[in-house]
């Protein structure tokens, strides 16, 4: 009997529109365009949080460290986020905008350098991984000045990089559904 093996699915995908469609929603309320609801902490705790973890987890099963340590980490972001809103149990103090810009800044940094492994990545990966790192400093910059402005502009650059991830793994779903690639990801 002969053995057929099976080549493994692409995690990256799912990770990119766990992570694009919450970014999206969240950067809506950003951005000023709806509230902070409940629709956006189910969506990152569902596919920002889980879905992000599980991509990374095959990626690193896989043997992609880049993808495996992208998705995990940003899975968990969702999660943390969602434990900051919610503080369970009220017995920390709530955060406030010295915390979240410290924390919002530490995501940017670790952005900026997943960004330098992008440079071996296509162009889609590449604005995803930039706009994110912009968005994360600035969203801190909001946060640290209380500038709702600069905290609307953030939004706006997230619903862009949100899009850029959506771009990026419908590209992908596409290229291996038709074997060819039908939307250009440099």
């Amino acid at each position: 009997m002969e053995e057929t093996k099976t080549k493994p699915a692409n995690p990256g995908p799912l990770g990119l529109l766990g992570f694009g469609m919450t970014t999206i929603l969240l950067n809506l309320h950003n951005a000023g365009v709806i509230e902070l609801s409940a629709v956006i902490a189910a969506m990152g705790f569902a596919l920002g949080g889980l879905a992000q973890i599980i991509a990374g987890i095959f990626e690193l099963k896989q043997g992609n460290t880049f993808g495996g340590t992208a998705f995990t980490a940003y899975g968990c972001f969702w999660w943390s986020l969602i434990f900051i809103w919610l503080n369970p149990g009220g017995k920390v103090a709530a955060a406030d905008g010295k915390s979240m810009g410290f924390y919002l800044l530490l995501w940017g940094i670790f952005t900026l350098f997943m960004y330098v492994g992008t440079l071996k990545h296509n162009l889609a990966t590449q604005v995803v991984f930039l706009s994110l790192a912009i968005l994360f400093f600035g969203l801190a910059a909001g946060d640290f000045t209380g500038a709702e402005a600069v905290s609307r502009v953030a939004g706006i650059i997230g619903v862009f990089c949100g899009a850029s991830a959506v771009y990026n793994a419908m590209g992908q779903v596409l290229k291996g559904e038709y074997g060819r690639e039908v939307l250009p990801l440099g």
